[in-house]
């Protein structure tokens, strides 16, 4: 059996939380951007730009991570990604309570972002043992 470096690890799980966050954004903005009810109905057929900036963070931040994990594994960027993958948890459960609460409840939506917490939480294994090792 061939073991990844914690890095390589890291890198995977943060793949497989942007091709979660596509396939979200795929299912909730797109219907705003073309006048489909979702949660925010008072926006029908616009999507307010500081919803696409916010987007477009939480998008990048990733990628960043992705980035600076496989060129820089010094300590103090460990503590920082540790930080980073802590909020996106943060984030992301708060995301699935919230989602709870829109009606009707779309549960695809439920399932994904629940899925997406859950990566978060293998990223946040995986940063506190880069940090250890």
């Amino acid at each position: 059996m061939i073991t990844l470096s914690l890095p390589v690890q890291i890198i995977a799980l943060w793949t497989v939380f942007l091709f979660g966050l596509v396939f979200h954004t795929q299912l909730a903005l797109m219907p705003l951007l073309y006048g489909v009810e979702v949660a925010i109905p008072r926006y029908q057929g616009k999507t307010p730009i500081s919803h696409l900036w916010g987007m477009l963070g939480f998008f990048v931040v990733p990628m960043v991570m992705i980035v600076l994990t496989a060129l820089n594994t010094s300590w103090i960027y460990r503590i920082i990604h540790l930080g980073v993958t802590v909020i996106y948890s943060i984030l992301n459960f708060l995301h699935v309570a919230l989602d709870l609460k829109v009606q009707p409840i779309e549960w695809y939506q439920i399932a994904l972002v629940a899925t997406m917490f859950i990566v978060g939480l293998g990223l946040n294994g995986l940063a506190v043992l880069w940090i250890l090792q």
